[in-house]
């Protein structure tokens, strides 16, 4: 049985085809080899650039396809959904939101072409601090103003790819928030061009974790940023950043049912074709229901998201809905690896499965790109009116 719905509830199955006939060339075996040697997935990358996959969401104008972000989660979805990981190049279609809703028609001309064919990453997304953690209006980072140049000192923990990424979109602090009225003043986002601060005046600590995330602790030593890379007005960055976060919910929980489903695939397959004391052991209760409940939860996820992307592709502000599906499709993910790996036995544990790579990897949303706990938060604060718990 395959927990892929008919094609009648499928958005954009062409593009949905041709990834995963892309993802068919990259295997188990890739995966694996990249995950060992925490190595970048190159070639997986360019094969999605030139396939024009990575542009789907820039507008035509600037070489891209200019399609609704339904496209691009339908994109992540399949990548996770083949047993690939989208997480070495999703923060391109999110982190160049801010680029595209705020920044300067001259700003767009110049970069986004190149991003468009490959010629520039834009990857890096430098917002995250060690001290302040998700408390973002308490960040150190600094961008003095010195003549045409922003002068930035400061560090950043937890920004992902910007050992492969030319550019990186900065938050920092141009005002002093002593001098502020309201703390979410005076931060302002930079596009950093870091092909020339690298080594410099900027450097790049890669930091090893549980999953090949290609993380990293960036550091600021009086870094030069022409003024020209202001994107929209001083000050102002905060809500530029806010209102890329339900983009960045959407792609991350099609990402997280895409692994849900994979993980259910390959757990109906596997408790089909086991078999002991005579039987599959997909025909004892035991382990069949727990398969049937992580479906359950995952079309249960699949639904709200869905309606988290309608309603962004119909122009509205849907944050209630992208942070519940964001929470929901995560839940949805973890449930359907623990499930997998409990229905393989001892054979979850072993690599050459991609049960416990992908197990590792998945985990990763309940915590990142925001914490369960925030969502609530968010939930209880400004869905259902109660007191502000910090």
């Amino acid at each position: 049985m395959s927990t892929k719905p008919p094609t009648y509830m499928l958005d954009h199955p062409e593009i949905r085809d041709s990834v995963t006939r892309l993802c068919e060339g990259f295997p188990g075996e890739y995966w694996r080899k990249n995950d060992r040697e925490q190595d970048y997935p190159r070639e997986f990358v360019d094969a999605l650039t030139q396939a024009g996959f990575l542009s789907a969401l820039i507008p035509e104008e600037f070489d891209g396809s200019g399609l609704p972000l339904s496209a691009g989660a339908a994109i992540l979805e399949e990548v996770h959904r083949s047993g690939g990981n989208a997480g070495a190049c999703h923060a391109q279609m999110y982190t160049m939101g801010t680029l595209l809703r705020h920044g300067s028609q001259s700003q767009k001309q110049q970069y986004l072409p190149a991003i468009s064919c490959g010629e520039l990453r834009l990857q890096a997304f430098g917002v995250t601090e060690p001290t302040s953690g998700t408390d973002t209006t308490a960040l150190r980072t600094t961008a003095r103003r010195e003549g045409d140049h922003y002068v930035v000192n400061g560090q950043k923990i937890w920004t992902s790819r910007a050992q492969y990424s030319d550019l990186m979109i900065l938050l920092c602090r141009t005002t002093p928030r002593e001098q502020v009225e309201k703390k979410t003043d005076g931060l302002s986002v930079l596009l950093v061009d870091m092909r020339e601060a690298r080594g410099k005046t900027l450097t790049i600590r890669p930091i090893r974790t549980m999953m090949n995330h290609a993380t990293t602790e960036i550091f600021f030593d009086d870094m030069r940023v022409p003024v020209d890379n202001l994107i929209g007005e001083e000050g102002r960055g905060f809500r530029y950043i806010l209102s890329g976060m339900n983009t960045e919910r959407i792609l991350i929980a099609s990402e997280c049912i895409g692994d849900a489903k994979w993980f259910i695939e390959k757990a109906t397959a596997y408790a089909s074709e086991r078999s002991v004391f005579g039987r599959p052991i997909g025909q004892n209760q035991g382990v069949q229901f727990p398969i049937a409940r992580a479906y359950a939860q995952m079309r249960a996820a699949e639904l709200v998201l869905r309606e988290a992307i309608r309603l962004y592709d119909a122009g509205e502000n849907p944050g209630e809905e992208a942070n519940l599906a964001k929470m929901l499709a995560a839940d949805a993910s973890w449930a359907s690896a623990e499930m997998c790996v409990q229905t393989y036995g001892g054979f979850g544990f072993a690599e050459e499965y991609d049960v416990e790579r992908k197990f590792r990897e998945t985990r990763l949303y309940q915590v990142a790109p925001i914490s369960t706990n925030l969502i609530l938060s968010y939930l209880g604060e400004h869905v259902l009116g109660l007191p502000r718990s910090y």
